[in-house]
């Protein structure tokens, strides 16, 4: 039997039961050498032809794995992500966490489809950029690569992504599992959580993603529970397979993932990334029976049954689809979605047409899309903010100071109707911490990896004072992955806007923003506190442990719990109207609720609001509320619309420890929202 013969009899009967047959009998084909290369990645194997192609940047073509000539059994062929494909000159489009405060995960199983294409007219066949893990404190560098603080929204926006790119034949990876969010000691943090943190707050949306239909899955570095995650038994096979009914592969994290080859396989891991370093040691620990041939088949067939289930969705793509016209719309239509607007002083935005404009800072005009680690994407082209501006309000109203030159930037400033000043990160300090490849005792200044600090940088805070001094309405845009605490100058500022990392158009969008050509509707998808400590506790380099403790409570249910008034809370947004909510209730059938709700518009200007739905129990062993669903309503200036939620009551239910099932509460109370802070609330629906 080949490979395509497997296809073709799968097509035929494509049940469970037929696939699995299929791929012991092709298994049963191979070689012991075969079947040991099924389990190895060989992204860097040095010919003459990609040599020089690796040595150019990560990830610049398919990072190979496993494959079979003989048996035409292809090879897995990894491309990163998750702003898109980082192979060749790709559309890079905004972060994830960006696409997390749009609320809308139609927009991102749109985004999915486009990245499935070109990643296929590239030569891939598997994304491992669906990025969910949970931001539990701001000061974790990849924050940019998540959607957010809360279970629910990242499994929505998950789910979507996993299920575009195997809608076209692009095997989708989940990642990094589990609780990885702490960057400087990736390799060596032990994150801590009971059996109820672990299944309520930390895995639901990665088996959101796993009940989609993903088929494969990425172990994280660190440890979880004492035992490094790719190494681990209970993540990867009692929970994985047993609990959750997994089919697919699981693959390491990159080059440092695995720590105990023998070890690491039996527990369920297996596809070493990108090289082969631990499973090396497979024909030994074979011969001297450390691992048994019954566990190598075993992970063959997983990885079989994934291909073999993959083929049939694959959509050849021309290379023309890289960068196209639609992507770019496509781009920007995300970056106008996620752009949140903090703050709006005596609606001094949006500027009109004559106004003069100071574009002001050291991201004024500065391609600043994020981490250059490996989640880089190299598009030809970035908007800035000032080229971004340029356009939209021309050569004579629109002038530039790179810089933090306080002089500098006051008599520009000055003689402005309004100074637009873009602060925050860069991937200097805030990413992939690629300096750590080992044990590091101090980290170096300008490393990347997890912020030192949850305020931006000194200089930009005496930048925004100095400017706020002059007779421009101050406009402070902030770049950066996650939540700042901003209070020292938050008075200073008439307008604040969060434009995240935003991707190839961002200039573009933000100056659409704040022309009014675009209504902002970007809403936050993490708390945003007004000092540090309001935060959960963190890891850092030179920490007396390594330990942590991933408590049940961070973000908004943590400052809910604690009855801590936010800075800004989770959903936050502003917009250049105003909307109401009324008419809310629920009704409970058929193991669903169905919340319903009208979304007035009281201004003058067209609008998209995304309404938040969070549910509430009586249990006093609960939060206050949860997040169960969201809804982006499309209401004319002037109109009210009704609009219906549907929760089923699976998503409601807790894990019991004792039972080791999920349960649902006798009764809740559904919360329909502008925001975690201002929400109006419907009567009590019993669950039979």
């Amino acid at each position: 039997m080949t490979f395509q013969n497997a296809v073709e009899l799968y097509l035929l009967n494509p049940v469970k039961e037929n696939l699995a047959d299929l791929a012991l009998k092709l298994c049963n084909e191979m070689t012991t050498n075969e079947k040991i290369k099924m389990l190895r990645g060989h992204a860097m194997r040095a010919t003459v032809k990609n040599v020089f192609r690796y040595a150019r940047y990560y990830n610049a073509t398919p990072y190979g794995a496993g494959g079979c000539k003989r048996l035409g059994i292809p090879e897995v062929r990894f491309t990163d992500g998750p702003r898109g494909v980082v192979m060749g000159k790709s559309t890079c489009f905004p972060v994830s966490m960006l696409r997390g405060a749009a609320f809308d995960d139609d927009l991102e199983y749109r985004i999915g489809e486009a990245i499935a294409k070109e990643a296929l007219a590239q030569g891939a066949n598997y994304f491992a950029g669906i990025c969910i893990n949970l931001l539990r404190h701001p000061a974790w560098g990849r924050a940019q690569e998540t959607y957010g603080e809360d279970p629910y929204l990242l499994g929505r926006m998950g789910v979507a992504l996993t299920k575009a790119v195997q809608s076209y034949g692009v095997m989708a990876c989940p990642k990094h599992y589990a609780l990885n969010s702490i960057e400087d000691l990736r390799f060596s943090v032990d994150a801590k959580a009971d059996d109820v943190t672990l299944r309520d707050v930390y895995l639901p949306h990665f088996k959101k993603c796993i009940d989609a239909g993903a088929l494969s899955i990425m172990a994280a570095y660190n440890k979880v529970n004492g035992t490094y995650s790719c190494d681990n038994k209970e993540l990867l096979t009692d929970i994985l397979r047993n609990e959750w009914g997994f089919d697919g592969f699981a693959i390491s994290d990159f080059f440092f993932g695995i720590h105990d080859a023998a070890m690491a396989l039996e527990a369920g891991l297996d596809i070493e990334m990108p090289y082969t370093f631990k499973y090396a040691s497979l024909p030994l620990l074979l011969k001297t029976g450390k691992v048994s041939m019954e566990t190598v088949d075993l992970s063959v067939q997983r990885i079989l049954r994934a291909l073999i289930v993959n083929e049939p969705n694959t959509k050849p793509q021309p290379e023309s689809v890289v960068l196209c016209t639609e992507h770019r719309r496509l781009a920007k239509e995300a970056a106008d979605k996620g752009i949140t607007l903090l703050k709006n002083k005596d609606k001094c935005l949006p500027i009109a047409e004559d106004k003069r404009i100071a574009v002001i800072g050291r991201y004024a005009d500065k391609v600043n899309v994020g981490d250059h680690g490996s989640s880089n994407v190299y598009s030809p082209y970035t908007v800035t903010p000032y080229k971004g501006l340029l356009r939209r309000f021309g050569a004579e109203n629109v002038k530039l100071y790179n810089g933090c030159d306080l002089d500098k930037a006051y008599d520009l400033a000055n003689c402005a109707d309004y100074a637009v000043v873009c602060v925050g990160s860069d991937y200097l300090q805030e990413g992939e911490f690629l300096v750590n490849l080992g044990e590091v005792k101090k980290k170096p200044q300008g490393a990347g990896g997890d912020r030192v600090s949850l305020r931006i940088p000194l200089e930009d805070i005496a930048l925004i004072r100095k400017v706020a001094t002059t007779n421009a309405k101050l406009i402070v845009n902030i770049m950066g992955g996650s939540a700042y605490v901003i209070d020292e100058w938050d008075s200073l500022a008439d307008g604040i806007i969060m434009s995240y990392y935003s991707g190839l158009e961002g200039g573009t969008s933000l100056a659409g923003i704040l022309a009014g050509d675009v209504n902002p509707s970007g809403r936050l998808p993490f708390t945003m506190a007004k000092e540090e400590k309001d935060y959960p506790e963190f890891r850092r380099i030179g920490d007396d442990t390594k330990e942590i403790n991933y408590g049940y409570y961070h973000g908004y249910t943590l400052f809910e719990k604690e009855n801590k008034t936010p800075a800004y809370p989770f959903g936050f947004g502003l917009s250049y109207t105003e909307y109401s909510l009324s008419r809310v209730s629920a009704d409970y059938k058929n193991k669903e609720v169905k919340v319903h709700f009208a979304v007035t518009n009281k201004g003058d200007k067209d609008g998209e609001c995304p309404v938040q739905i969070y549910a509430s129990s009586e249990n006093a062993d609960r939060p206050v509320k949860l997040l169960k669903g969201f809804k982006r309503v499309f209401v004319q200036a002037g109109q009210t619309r009704k609009a219906t939620v549907t929760i089923p009551v699976e998503d409601l239910a807790f894990y019991d420890s004792e039972t080791k099932q999920y349960v649902a509460d006798a009764a809740y109370c559904f919360h329909v929202g502008l925001s975690s802070a201002d929400t109006k609330v419907s009567k009590t629906i019993t669950i039979e």
